[in-house]
C-alpha cells in the first residue's frame, strides 16, 4: 500500500527513507496487530491494542450503565490509534490536500498553512463520532501523532515553535482532563474549542483559494472570544463551586477521586494561565492587523490626493509637446519660416 509517489530511491532507514514510507511501515505494525487477533494465543494480547480497557457495568433503575476507569493498558490503546491516525493523515494528506495543493499554486509558507487547517478540519469533524472513553484516547493518540508529523512534513524551522506551542497546550489538557476525571466538563469544553478552531481552519482554506474571503475571519474571531469568556465561566462554575460543595471530598487514587481544595485550585489556575494567554495573543494580533490596515489606507489615501502629471502630447513630427510649439535644432519654426520663403 502505498501512499506517497516515489521518484527514486533512498537507503533503507535513511532519514528521506522514513519520510517517504513511514506511512507504510506503520501500516505493516497494524496489520500484524490485527493478524493477531485471528489466533488464540496472540488474541488477548492483540485485544489490548484495540479494545478500550477498564470498562465497569453496573446495574441501575434505568439499567445498565457502563463506566470506564483508566490504567496502564489505555497506553497500548493509545499506541493502537496513534498507528491508524498517521495512516489517515497520510490518506487524506496524498489524496485530497497535495491534489489541491497542485491546483493553487501556493508558495511555501502558505502550503505548510494550508495542509494543517486541511488536516485539523477532518479531525474535528471525526472527532463528534466518538463515545467519551474512546473520544479521550483518540485524541491523546492525535495529537501525539502531531509530534512526528513535524518532522515526517518536513514543517519549515520557523512553524515548529507555534505547532508545538498548541500540540503541548493540547496533551496537557486533555490528558489532565482524562487522568482527573474531568471527562465530561472536558468533553463540552473541547467541543466548544473544536467550533472555534474548525471556524478558523475553514476561513484559513477559503483565504488561500481565494484572497478576497476574509469575512469568515470575522466570525471566527467572535467565537473565539466567546469560547474563552465561556471556558472560563463553565470551570469557574463546575471545578471551583461544584465540586467544591461536592460530598465526595478528599484524596482517593483507587477510586479516581481527586476532589481536594489544592487540586482544584490547580486545575483552575492552569484554565485561566491558558485561556488569559490566548487572549493576549488574539488581542496583539488584532491590534497588528488594525495597525497594518491603517496604515494602507493612510499610503492609499496619500497616493490619491498627489495630482497626475499630464501626458506628453507630441504631433508626428515630434514638435509639439503639452500643446505648445517648441523649436526645433536650436531653431525658431517662425524664424525657419522666415528663411524659407
Amino acid at each position: 500500500m502505498a501512499f506517497r509517489r516515489r521518484n527514486k530511491s533512498y537507503p533503507f532507514f535513511s532519514q528521506e527513507f522514513l519520510i517517504q514510507n513511514h506511512a507504510d511501515i506503520v501500516f505493516s505494525l497494524v496489520i500484524v496487530i490485527l493478524i493477531g487477533l485471528m489466533f488464540e494465543t496472540t488474541a488477548k494480547t492483540a485485544i489490548l491494542f484495540i479494545q478500550p480497557q477498564y470498562n465497569v457495568t453496573t446495574l441501575s433503575p434505568e439499567g445498565e450503565v457502563t463506566t470506564y476507569l483508566y490504567g496502564w493498558k489505555d497506553c497500548a490503546t493509545i499506541l493502537f490509534y496513534f498507528f491508524i491516525t498517521i495512516i489517515l493523515h497520510a490518506v487524506v494528506q496524498e489524496y485530497l490536500l497535495d491534489k489541491v495543493n497542485r491546483r493553487l499554486h501556493l508558495s511555501k509558507s502558505k502550503n505548510t498553512k494550508f495542509n494543517e487547517s486541511g488536516q485539523l478540519c477532518v479531525f474535528h469533524f471525526v472527532s463528534s463520532v466518538f463515545q467519551v472513553k474512546f473520544f479521550y484516547l483518540t485524541q491523546l493518540a492525535y495529537w501525539l501523532h502531531a509530534l512526528p508529523e513535524l518532522y515526517f512534513q518536513k514543517v519549515r524551522k520557523e512553524e515548529i515553535p507555534r505547532q508545538l506551542q498548541y500540540i503541548c497546550l493540547y496533551l496537557l489538557h486533555i490528558s489532565a482532563a482524562y487522568l482527573l476525571n474531568l471527562t465530561r466538563v472536558g468533553l463540552v469544553l473541547l467541543f466548544l474549542q473544536y467550533l472555534s478552531e474548525l471556524g478558523f481552519h475553514i476561513a484559513r482554506l477559503l483565504y488561500f483559494t481565494d484572497e478576497n474571503h476574509q469575512k469568515m475571519f470575522d466570525l471566527w474571531a467572535v467565537s473565539f472570544v466567546f469560547t474563552r469568556m465561556t471556558t472560563l465561566t463553565l470551570m469557574f462554575l463546575s471545578v471551583g463551586f461544584g465540586l467544591a460543595r461536592a460530598e465526595n471530598q478528599g484524596l482517593d487514587l483507587e477510586m479516581g477521586n481527586f476532589n481536594t481544595v489544592l487540586i482544584r485550585m490547580i486545575v483552575l489556575l492552569l484554565v485561566c494561565l491558558t485561556q488569559s494567554w490566548l487572549l493576549w495573543k488574539f488581542i496583539r494580533f488584532q491590534l497588528r492587523r488594525w495597525r497594518e490596515l491603517r496604515h494602507e489606507q493612510a499610503v492609499r489615501k496619500k497616493a490619491a490626493t498627489k495630482q497626475p502629471l499630464r501626458p506628453l502630447k507630441r504631433d508626428s513630427l515630434g514638435n509639439h509637446e503639452n500643446g505648445v510649439l517648441k523649436a526645433e535644432n536650436g531653431v525658431s519654426p517662425r524664424t525657419k519660416k522666415l528663411k524659407s520663403l
